[in-house]
Order: structure tokens, then C-alpha cells, then sequence
């Protein structure tokens, strides 16, 4: 028998790292090539992980919430040798790397999952005294587990020796912040883990905030005409496509003929260059009871409003069955986001780093407006709130695009419009 390792692949562009959500096999397990050992959550998306041999699971070598980077070993599996290589001579390479079990490299040992941050924060593990059993020295969750059981708990050394500032210089400047932000667990407190989706969420938005100087701006849009000529065709149309006609579908349609008109606002910053991206690919938000995915509708100006409410239930379907595939979720250029879905009428998004702008659709909503005249009347009114990256844009070409947008929504009707 040979040992091969599997290792975390490239799950998509751009993606470095993917946690282990769920392992489907076990130690002892007999797998075919190509089946599925694990899942993993990478890029807000739930993928596979698949064995690249026929053979027999031998270690896990990454836990359950374990954050393993692309091209790490997550598991070994036993497979048979060819006959070639069973006569090999003892003292041949392939067999001094086999019986190589315990390698001397170190450098994964200061890589730390954040289920042994939060172990090790909780229980005042001093992390640089632990060795580690996991790939080149790293630190798993059951080395920390496996202390907790022993009861002899490394605490941090508050002796002082010739040797102290070398000792600063090996403890890892992030794990001593987490360290020192973590406060308290009370009774009656709940524990929530930070899951993949949730991390991706954080680290992005973070992102966002810190490296894109964000301005926005809201105009108000009569859509009474628009919600009458919806509101006329929406039980036939579900009856005759199997799906709902959204609101939603208008808004999409509208932002993605703007865009064409105005393609500045579907460009992305890149260091000393802009880049005005030719597709119009839209992100759209999806949520869950606990995450927000962002699936992409790709070339939405060239659909329907009929094709872009498919691909709105298409999406969102896959979303909450755990189907989202990570090319469902590349290529955004823009961001819409129907955040009146959820009562809000007003909000500042913050945009999906790195494209330039992100579109809030609020919720519809009877006002009393003074129409031509002087007379009061109920409208169906809605605020649309853009975010942008003032890097790229300026006030003047989104105030311009913003009312484009506005211009057609308020032009939609039984009369002009067709959702074909």
C-alpha cells in the first residue's frame, strides 16, 4: 500500500483558503476516485471535495472548522502500488519519503484555525508551547483537546531570562490581539461560532470599508404604474412559468439598461488603473436565516424582465438548498439589493469590493404626493439609495445614472412594457 495525500484544490479565482464544514468519510472508509470525501465553504459558497484515488481513508488531517489553504494536505488515503513499485529497493527515494511519518518542518506552526484560537483564548492556552500533530507542526483542534483532557495547561512564561525578545518575536502579533479582545463568557451567554460564510462576509466587508472612500445618495421613484401593470399580470404569469413576476425583476432590468448607457458606473478600481468592465453581470443579495450569499445574473441587459425573474428564483433556489456553485457567484459587476424586502425604506449598502457601486431598492410603500395641479394623491413611492467608490465616480455621472434609472421605472407600464 501507498500513502497519497489530498490536498484543499482552488475552488475557484481568486480563492485561497477553504473550511472543512463536514467530513463524509472516515478513517477505514473505501472511496472511488472522484468521490465526494468532505465539504468545504470557500468564497460564501458551500463546494465539494473530491478524492483524486481509488483507495482506503487513512488520516484526517484537518478537523470539522478547520481553515486549511489551497494546496494544504487535508487528508492521506491508502491506495494499492503498482508492481513496479512494490520491488522497489528499500533505500529508493519513493520509500525514504513513505517512511518519512514525523517531518521536522515547522512552518505551518503559528497557522492557527479559529477553533483553536477561540480553544486556546478561552482556556488561556499559551499556543507557542503546544506542538503540533497536524501538517508541517500546525496546531489542531484535537492537540488543544487533547491538553484539556490532560489538565496541564501551557500557560504564557512570566519569567524573564536572556532570551526574552526572541520569545516576543515568535508569538504571533494576531493571536495576542484576539487574545486581548476577547472578553468574558457569562452565564446564561451563547457561544455562536464563526462560520465560513460568516468569516467571508466579515473579511470582505472589512475590505470595503477600509479601502473604498464610500459616498451615496437617494432619489424617491413613483412606481404606482409599474405595481398596477405588475400587480395586473402577476397570477397569470405564475400560473403559465411555475415562478412569481417580482418586483424585483423590474428593478433589475431597469439598473442593467442604465448601465448600459452609463458604463462608467460598471467599472472596478485596480491600483493605478480603472477598469470599465464590458459584461453587466449583476450581483444580487440572497439571505438565509443566519448569512447573505451574492449570486451573480450574468449579461443581465440582454434579458427579459421574464428571464431575469427566472434566474431570480433560479438563484435564490439554489441559495436555500445549499446548490450555490462558486460560478454562480463570480463575475459581479454591480450589486442590486432589494432591501425592502425587509421593510426598509431607506439604507447606505456597503459595496461589494471592488466593484464601484452598490443599488439599494427600498420598499414600496402609499404616500400622499401633490401631483400636477396642486392636488394630493396615493402613490405607490420608492427610494432608491446608490453607494459608490468615490475614487471612480463623482457626484455628477451618478446623479445622472440615478435618474436614468428612475426616468425608467416611473415609464413602466401596461402601455410601453413588456416583459418578454
Amino acid at each position: 500500500m501507498a500513502t497519497q495525500n489530498i490536498t484543499m484544490p482552488q475552488l475557484g479565482e481568486s480563492v485561497t483558503e477553504g473550511t472543512i464544514e463536514k467530513w463524509l468519510v472516515k478513517p477505514g472508509d473505501q472511496v472511488k476516485k472522484y468521490d465526494t470525501l468532505a465539504e468545504v465553504q470557500t468564497d460564501k459558497v458551500t463546494a465539494e471535495l473530491p478524492s483524486s484515488f481509488t483507495g482506503t481513508i487513512g488520516e484526517l488531517i484537518a478537523n470539522e472548522g478547520d481553515t486549511i489553504a489551497v494546496g494544504e494536505v487535508v487528508c492521506k488515503i491508502e491506495i494499492e502500488e503498482a508492481a513496479t513499485t512494490k520491488k522497489a529497493p528499500q533505500n529508493s527515494p519513493s520509500t525514504n519519503v513513505a517512511t518519512s511519518t514525523k517531518p521536522t518542518d515547522q512552518s505551518m506552526k503559528t497557522r492557527y484555525s479559529p477553533a483553536v484560537v477561540r480553544l486556546a483564548a478561552e482556556h488561556k492556552i499559551d499556543l507557542t508551547q503546544v506542538e503540533g500533530s497536524g501538517t508541517s507542526g500546525r496546531i489542531t483542534r484535537k492537540d488543544i483537546q487533547r491538553i484539556l483532557e490532560e489538565g496541564f495547561i501551557p500557560k504564557a512564561s512570566t519569567q524573564t531570562d536572556e532570551k526574552p525578545v526572541v520569545e516576543v518575536k515568535q508569538q504571533p502579533v494576531a493571536e495576542a490581539k484576539v487574545e486581548k479582545e476577547y472578553t468574558p463568557i457569562s452565564s446564561g451567554d451563547i457561544e455562536i461560532p464563526i462560520s465560513g460564510v460568516r468569516k467571508a462576509i466579515a473579511k470582505n466587508m472589512v475590505t470595503s470599508t477600509q479601502e473604498i472612500p464610500h459616498a451615496w445618495m437617494m432619489m424617491e421613484v413613483d412606481v404606482t404604474d409599474l405595481v398596477s401593470y405588475r400587480d395586473s399580470i402577476k397570477d397569470e404569469f405564475k400560473k403559465k412559468e411555475g415562478y412569481s413576476l417580482t418586483y424585483f425583476a423590474f428593478f433589475v432590468k431597469a439598473v442593467s439598461q442604465a448601465l448600459k448607457e452609463f458604463p462608467m458606473m460598471n467599472s472596478q478600481w485596480q491600483g493605478d488603473k480603472i477598469i470599465q468592465k464590458k459584461e453587466i453581470n449583476l450581483s444580487i443579495a440572497v439571505a438565509t436565516e443566519d448569512s447573505l450569499f451574492v449570486p451573480v445574473i450574468h449579461n443581465a441587459d440582454d434579458k427579459s424582465i421574464k428571464g431575469i425573474a427566472k434566474e431570480i428564483y433560479e438563484l435564490a433556489t439554489k441559495v436555500r438548498s445549499g446548490k450555490l456553485k462558486s460560478e454562480d457567484m463570480q463575475g459581479g459587476t454591480f450589486t442590486v439589493n432589494n432591501t425592502g424586502s425587509f421593510g426598509s425604506v431607506q439604507s447606505m449598502g456597503i459595496i461589494n469590493y471592488p466593484q464601484a457601486a452598490i443599488l439599494q431598492i427600498e420598499s414600496i410603500v402609499k404616500r400622499p404626493v401633490i401631483m400636477n395641479g396642486g392636488m394630493f394623491a396615493a402613490r405607490d413611492m420608492v427610494n432608491i439609495c446608490l453607494s459608490i467608490d468615490h475614487r471612480i465616480l463623482d457626484g455628477f455621472i451618478s446623479g445622472k445614472f440615478l435618474a436614468r434609472v428612475k426616468e425608467i421605472l416611473e415609464n413602466i407600464s401596461n402601455d410601453n412594457t413588456s416583459i418578454y
